[in-house]
C-alpha cells in the first residue's frame, strides 16, 4: 500500500538513472530494485517530486508510476554525470545508487557498494582505477555516503577518512527472485537433467577467486558431478587457466534470470569462493531458493550469511574441495543448511532498504547529515 513520507520534501528528488543504460550486475540490480520500491511506496501526493534523470537514448523503465523520467544533456558516461546531471539536479536532492555522482553537487546521497577499487586495484585498468579512487575521495568530502554492509562501511571509513557513523547502511536484498518463474529448459540445453552439479554465478574477476574453485573441483575427481559457471567471461578465463575445459566443467555464458533461478533450484550447492566482497548477492539468492551454499570464510559473507552456509578457506584449494565433498557425499545435514538459509533471507527486504533510502533523503532535504541511525532496521 502506498504510504506518505513523514515529511514532504521541499525540493525535487532526482535519481541518477545512468545505470539504466548498462547491463545488469549486482550494482544495477540494487539500483533497479530501489527505484521500483520507491516508485511503489510513494503516495500520489509525492508524484512528480521524484524524477529519474538519464542520458539521451536511455529508455524510461516500464512500470514507473509515481516517479517521473527525463532524458537530459548531450554527453554520456562520467562526463554526463559531472556536467549534465549536475546542472539538471543542482536545485534538488540527488540520489546516486551506483558508486558515482557529480562532485560539485552539495546535496546528494551516493551509495558506494564496496572498497574494491582500493583493495584490489589489479581488477581494473590503470585509468579506471585512478579515476574511481579519486572520485570516491572527492565524494567523501561532498556527499552523504551509504553502503550495503557494515564490512563495507568500516572499509570505506578507513580508506576515505570518514567517520563510520556518517555512512548509512542500505543492504542488498533477495525478494526479487521470488517473482520469477524458473526456466528449466536450461537444464536440457547443458545436459543437466539428471546430473548433480555445483554452481558458480559471477565474473572471473580476481577477487571472485574462480581459479581456486576450479582447481578444487578438479581435485574432487568426481566424473558424475559437474561444475557449472554462469557469467559472460567465465569460459575464456577457465580455458586460459586449464587449457581445454574438462568435460564436467561447463561454462554457460550469460543467462536470463529465469534460467539462473532454474540452476539454483537444481544445483547441489552454490560455490561462492570470493576473497573480497562488499556484500555478495548470489548466496542470498541461492538460500532463498533452497540451494545450499558453500562459501568463503570472510567477514562480509559471515555478516550476511551467519550460520546458514558451509564455510571454507578460500586461499586453500583442499579446504574448498573438502566442502564440495561434504555436499556430494552428504556428510553434512543439507536439510538443516537449507532451513537456516531460508530463515536468514527473511531478514532482507528491498522494501525495507528503500524505506531507509527515503529516510536518508528526508534528512538530506532538511539540511542534515545522515547517520547510521537511519539504518536501524538491519542488524549485521
Amino acid at each position: 500500500m502506498p504510504v506518505e513520507m513523514s515529511r514532504a520534501p521541499a525540493r525535487t528528488v532526482f535519481i541518477n538513472g545512468r545505470f539504466l543504460g548498462r547491463p545488469v550486475t549486482g550494482v544495477e540490480r540494487f539500483a533497479g530494485m530501489i527505484l521500483n520500491e520507491i516508485d511503489s511506496t510513494l503516495a500520489s501526493a509525492q508524484a512528480g517530486r521524484f524524477v529519474v534523470l538519464a542520458p539521451q537514448g536511455v529508455a524510461r523503465p516500464a512500470g514507473l508510476r509515481a516517479v517521473g523520467f527525463q532524458n537530459v544533456g548531450s554527453r554520456g558516461g562520467h562526463a554526463w554525470e559531472q556536467t549534465d546531471l549536475w546542472r539538471a539536479s543542482k536545485d534538488g536532492v540527488l540520489v546516486n545508487l551506483c558508486n558515482s555522482g557529480p562532485v560539485l553537487h552539495g546535496r546528494q546521497l551516493t551509495v558506494l557498494h564496496d572498497a574494491l577499487v582500493y583493495r584490489h586495484p589489479e581488477n581494473f585498468s590503470r585509468a579506471y582505477g585512478a579515476f574511481h579512487r579519486l572520485l570516491g575521495r572527492l565524494l567523501a568530502k561532498r556527499a552523504n555516503l551509504a553502503t550495503v554492509s557494515d564490512f563495507s562501511r568500516q572499509e570505506l571509513a578507513k580508506l576515505l577518512g570518514v567517520d563510520a557513523a556518517r555512512i548509512g547502511l542500505v543492504p542488498n536484498a533477495v525478494d526479487h527472485v521470488l517473482g520469477v518463474e524458473p526456466d528449466f529448459s536450461v537444464l536440457a540445453r547443458f545436459d543437466l537433467q539428471t546430473r548433480r552439479f555445483f554452481l558458480f554465478v559471477g565474473s572471473p574477476a580476481g577477487n571472485k577467486n574462480l581459479a581456486n574453485a576450479i582447481r578444487a573441483f578438479v581435485a574432487l575427481d568426481r566424473p558424475d558431478v559437474a561444475l557449472v559457471m554462469v557469467g559472460g567471461a567465465a569460459s575464456t578465463f577457465a580455458k586460459s587457466l586449464l587449457g581445454e575445459l574438462p568435460p564436467n566443467v561447463i561454462s554457460t555464458g550469460r543467462l536470463s534470470d529465469a534460467e539462473i533461478l532454474a540452476l539454483y533450484r537444481k544445483a547441489a550447492a552454490l560455490v561462492f569462493p570470493s576473497i573480497y566482497e562488499g556484500f555478495g548477492i548470489p548466496p542470498l539468492e541461492a538460500m532463498a531458493l533452497g540451494c545450499p551454499v558453500i562459501a568463503s570464510d570472510i567477514a562480509p559473507v559471515r555478516e550476511v550469511c551467519r550460520d546458514a552456509v558451509i564455510y571454507f578457506d578460500p586461499y586453500h584449494v583442499a579446504s574448498i574441495t573438502s566442502a564440495m565433498r561434504d555436499v556430494v557425499d552428504e556428510t553434512v545435514d543439507l536439510a538443516a543448511v537449507r532451513e537456516r538459509g531460508l530463515a536468514r533471507t527473511h531478514d532482507f527486504s528491498w522494501a525495507r532498504t528503500a524505506r531507509q533510502v527515503l529516510a536518508m533523503i528526508a534528512e538530506i532535504d532538511r539540511g542534515n547529515r545522515i547517520t547510521n541511525r537511519t539504518s536501524a532496521g538491519f542488524h549485521p
